[in-house]
């Protein structure tokens, strides 16, 4: 079995758990409260600029030309085009790109990128793709499930359904996940298990980041 199999298994329950969340519901089915979405704009937007320095990292850490070239692409599209396109979804909820800018990360945004910067930095090339999975795979996994039901009446939550279920998006998953076989074929199992580990983690990160956008946060005191 590969090793992205061995992870999925791993974290399946929290997997199943984020389809089930509230938040994911709502988003599905259209009764999510714009209030709700708003959050996850603002916050996401925060994640998407660490979300780059990870790809950065990946540039300088990969192995052959392909993948450089590969990460460095994903790198460009974040910056140049992927946080323009965010920009202009958040003007669909009201959100200026000042109100953007100006938002501070909540405690679970700063715990989860300083988790995966970190790991980026200080580990190898699969400590890098296990940790960057769970977003990449996740949320083409999350939004193929709620494409498979009635399109939200919300045309904006009906198009970040449609974004993430693109076979773009779902062949990005895909490379990645091979990737990953491709850089930990012949790892030890105590490496193995790290890799789980760290995939797993970043899936419970995911979870909380939908909690997060549910509930709210604040930095106490």
């Amino acid at each position: 079995m590969s090793l992205t199999n061995d992870c999925f298994n791993a974290a399946r329950s929290i997997w199943d758990a984020q389809l089930e969340h509230p938040f994911v519901k709502g988003l599905g089915d259209g009764s999510l409260e714009v209030e709700r979405f708003k959050r996850w704009v603002l916050q996401d937007y925060l994640y998407l600029k660490e979300f780059a320095r990870i790809f950065a990292w990946a540039v300088a850490k990969a192995d052959r030309l392909e993948s450089m070239g590969w990460y460095a692409k994903v790198l460009d599209l974040t910056l140049n085009t992927e946080m323009s396109l965010h920009r202009s979804y958040a003007e669909r909820f009201g959100i200026s790109s000042e109100e953007l800018e100006a938002q501070p990360s909540w405690p679970t945004t700063r715990a989860y990128t300083d988790f995966l910067v970190r790991t980026s930095a200080d580990g190898d090339m699969a400590d890098l793709l296990a940790a960057l999975l769970p977003c990449a795979w996740g949320y083409v996994y999350i939004a193929q499930h709620l494409a498979k039901g009635r399109p939200p009446s919300d045309q904006r939550y009906a198009d970040w359904i449609a974004q993430y279920a693109s076979t773009e998006f779902a062949e990005a998953a895909e490379w990645l996940k091979a990737e990953l076989n491709r850089v930990a074929a012949g790892i030890s199992d105590e490496k193995r298990r790290r890799l789980i580990d760290l995939f797993v983690l970043s899936s419970r990160y995911e979870w909380q980041f939908w909690e997060m956008c549910w509930r709210g946060e604040e930095w106490k005191p």
